[in-house]
């Protein structure tokens, strides 16, 4: 299968260093499927308002790319103590169409996070009007959970829903909400709209998202350096 016979310090010291980018590249792979997984679970009440599949396609990108890095860290690995020169070049090739893709997925969610602003604002004052339709469960869900769980109400104020407010807009007790529907006020419902407060917050995740794969794209160029370096030391 191509093994090489025993290397000089040099190539020893190469085979080390492979050793121990893959296991950096490992604990990369394994936080950047981590918080992507955690940002498409606990951001997932979101999607309907965002307006674009963007950012959530960059995210599975990140996930699965991370997934076959995690793997391959370990592929590399076995190469470079059995020595095989087959799979030290298998691994190169994987790693380089990896390292595209998630260096893509990276930039892809710098992109996103420029045009979440805008994007949702449009979304939002659209959506507005399929709140409580019928075969439109998930939008409205989606307003109640964003209006709940980020303590704001509407676009960029409570106003924004002309007279029609949500139970979400207002603001929870210990045990159930404030009246606010009819009469609000500062006490009882939220103030803030909520899109300032979700564009930041996907602003944030994208960028830790984005910088994270971009991060592990580039110790991949280290895998790959010292994989080249080894095949063409073992004889």
């Amino acid at each position: 299968m191509g093994s090489g016979g025993r290397m000089d310090c040099c190539g020893q010291c190469v085979k080390y260093s492979m050793f121990i980018s893959n296991f950096i590249i490992f604990i990369g792979g394994a936080i950047v499927f981590g918080l992507g997984v955690w940002t498409l679970v606990d951001k997932n009440f979101i999607n309907e308002l965002l307006g674009t599949n963007l950012f959530s396609g960059a995210v599975y990108v990140l996930i699965a790319t991370s997934a076959l890095v995690c793997l391959l860290s370990f592929f590399g690995c076995i190469g470079a103590a059995k020595e095989y020169k087959c799979m030290l070049l298998t691994y190169f090739i994987l790693i380089f169409l990896i390292f595209v893709t998630m260096l893509i997925g990276g930039i892809l969610g710098y992109v996103f996070r420029e045009k979440v602003s805008q994007t949702m604002q449009q979304e939002m004052k659209s959506s507005m009007n399929f709140y409580g339709a019928y075969g439109k469960r998930s939008i409205t869900q989606a307003w109640d959970i964003t209006q709940e769980r980020l303590k704001c109400c509407g676009v960029k104020h409570y106003n924004d829903w002309r007279g029609s407010i949500p139970q979400s807009c207002c603001q929870k007790t210990f045990t159930d909400f404030k009246p606010c529907q009819d009469h609000p006020t500062p006490e009882n419902i939220h103030i803030q709209g909520c899109l300032d407060i979700t564009s930041n917050l996907i602003r944030d995740n994208a960028a830790i998202i984005g910088a994270s794969g971009i991060i592990v794209a580039i110790l991949l160029i280290f895998g790959m350096i010292f994989s080249c370096s080894l095949f063409r030391m073992i004889e």
